[in-house]
């Protein structure tokens, strides 16, 4: 069964629907790529996917670990390059209100660098991830 289904809606817009769930949301093509910048580009939902696999996987190991990390907040930058046009590097930077202890914070922060999303971008894509605790 397929996962989503993508419309290109015309003027660089597309509809992404999550056939699950039926929750959809649009992207656009960039400012710097003849688009209109107005929601997330496909390069965007790359790096933001990114946040969402860490954070996602380290609420699972928090839950297990009876640690609250309600409220973590997932800053991301996303660097292009060119010739060819691909992402270069994505910045994630993770703040996380809970305190804890080293031990746990090791672990969750593995957690976070073993996401799925991160062992599946092409090793050529420079990451920076940073945690801030409490």
């Amino acid at each position: 069964m397929s996962t989503s289904k993508v419309t290109y809606l015309g003027n660089l817009r597309t509809e992404n629907e999550h056939l699950k769930s039926g929750n959809k949301f649009i992207t656009d093509a960039p400012t710097d790529n003849n688009g209109k910048g107005e929601a997330f580009s496909p390069t965007d939902t790359v790096a933001t996917g990114l946040a969402n696999c860490m954070l996602t996987v380290m609420g699972i190991k928090a839950r297990d670990m009876q640690v609250n990390i309600d409220g973590a907040i997932a800053m991301v930058t996303k660097t292009m390059a060119a010739n060819p046009r691909r992402i270069s590097k994505i910045a994630v930077e993770v703040n996380l209100p809970a305190v804890a202890d080293e031990k746990s914070k090791n672990i969750l922060e593995n957690t976070a660098k073993t996401c799925p999303v991160l062992q599946s971008l092409h090793p050529e894509i420079e990451k920076s991830i940073r945690f801030n605790w409490g």
